[in-house]
């Protein structure tokens, strides 16, 4: 672009020169014309004829006189009377109808070939009125411009020298500010400009430049959602087969013992025990897993549930566990609050924190359950217990599958770590905000806003 610039100023700079050159020499030729008309007219007027008679000799003395210019003398009514050119004239010239009817004229024209500019004045003889008229030579326009030509040629050198050295500093000033744009833009900075000129290629390089961050953010975004997604996926089936394999360890050892017969009736009895408990155990965590995935598919209709009525039907259920751990219960639920949902959801969600509250309180505890209407008029759940509590660099890995804050818990009354990713999961997919607050040792609230 900048030698396109650099030469389409040069091709201006080059035209302008040759229509100057045109109109120079018009412009020259006229001034050379206007200067030798008034020249001879000077001449003319500085002789004195009032004491000449209008003759042939008197045009030869007035040649000589005039430095040898032709000279000639016509009457009134353009006769010749005599002249110093050498040639036959038919008509009369033009110059003299002019000094005939204003009493002066010029013209310029080819004579033999000679071009002439001609000046006529009417002056006083002494034998009367005349009109004389002086030629002197004169170079054509075309003669002039080509001796002007060497001239002019180094002329239009050095103006384009000039011209283009301008040009080029001047091209440099008029392409920074671009360059200058464009380099920004490149570096995707936010790109600035003075120049209203430029000021709708500038929107459209920061609106260009946010939609690529845009488009490189959500890039990330989907880069990183992958790789957690992929890390989650190694999860999973690591604490899946994990999970499986303790039960299927112990069904396969006494499964072999029985196989062999090594047993006596009463070891007979609790190998049997065992094999039955970790069958249902292995259900249960298919059957968790299961219900865990169907979650995603899950599209039944949503209908209106009776939170207060769900908390207190689950209060009522688990009361023989608070009796176990002689944990105290205190509750403040607000009668009448509904949540569009489904039962199981609901009972799922509820069921999973209360349970988690019993299980990991402290002998003795107590175990806080208030339902109330948030700012917003929504139902707002909240659980506190005086359990064990969360550390806190697990507040937010309480929430995935198969994590268990109490290791000594995990795979132990139906713990499999997928109660909590269950609530998570369920109130992601129903809009509802779940948070966390827990202290280690001192126990733990869930705030559960519907």
């Amino acid at each position: 672009m900048r030698k396109k610039i650099l030469w389409t100023l040069q091709l201006i700079v080059l035209g302008v020169l040759f229509v100057y050159a045109i109109f120079s020499s018009h412009f020259f030729y006229d001034r050379l014309v206007t200067g030798t008309v008034e020249t001879l007219s000077k001449q003319i007027s500085k002789i004195d004829f009032s004491i000449e008679k209008a003759d042939k000799n008197v045009a030869n003395e007035l040649s000589y006189r005039l430095s040898g210019n032709p000279v000639s003398i016509f009457s009134l009514d353009g006769e010749l009377l005599g002249s110093t050119f050498a040639i036959n004239e038919q008509e009369i010239p033009e110059e003299v109808r002019m000094a005939i009817a204003y009493g002066h004229g010029h013209a310029v024209y080819k004579v033999n070939g000679q071009n002439y500019a001609f000046c006529c004045e009417k002056v006083n003889f002494s034998d009367g009125e005349r009109l004389v008229r002086v030629a002197m030579p004169l170079q054509t326009q075309g003669e002039m411009l080509k001796d002007m030509t060497p001239t002019l040629i180094w002329f239009i050198l050095l103006v384009f020298l000039l011209c283009f050295i301008a040009s080029y500093f001047g091209t440099e000033y008029i392409i920074s500010p671009i360059t200058r744009i464009a380099k920004n833009s490149a570096l995707n900075m936010r790109v600035e400009t003075r120049y209203e000129e430029f000021q709708p290629i500038v929107g459209l390089l920061n609106k260009r430049n946010e939609e690529v961050e845009r488009q490189m953010r959500e890039l990330s975004e989907e880069k990183e959602l992958v790789l957690r997604a992929q890390r989650s996926k190694d999860d999973f089936i690591a604490n899946v087969t994990h999970e499986m394999n303790t039960p299927l360890t112990s069904i396969r050892g006494y499964s072999e013992l029985l196989q062999n017969g090594v047993l006596d009736e009463n070891e007979t009895k609790q190998a049997a025990d065992i094999l039955v408990k970790q069958s249902e155990r292995l259900t249960k965590l298919i059957a968790r897993i299961i219900n865990y995935s169907e979650l995603d598919n899950d599209d039944l209709p949503l209908y209106d549930v009776d939170l207060s009525t769900s908390i207190n039907d689950l209060l009522d259920t688990l009361a023989p566990s608070l009796q176990k751990k002689n944990v105290r219960l205190n509750k403040e639920i607000e009668e009448g609050l509904i949540v569009r949902s489904r039962q199981e959801r609901v009972n799922e969600v509820l069921g999973n924190l209360l349970r988690n509250s019993i299980r990991y309180n402290k002998e003795d505890g107590s175990l806080f359950v208030a339902l109330k209407k948030n700012a917003k008029g929504k139902a707002k759940l909240t659980i506190t217990d005086t359990g064990i509590g969360i550390a806190e660099e697990n507040l937010e890995r309480i929430f995935d599958r198969f994590f268990t804050v109490d290791k000594s818990h995990n795979g132990q009354g139906g713990g499999f770590g997928l109660g909590l990713a269950m609530v998570k999961k369920i109130c992601k997919l129903s809009n509802w905000e779940i948070r966390v607050e827990s202290k280690l040792g001192e126990g733990t609230t869930f705030t559960l806003d519907f």
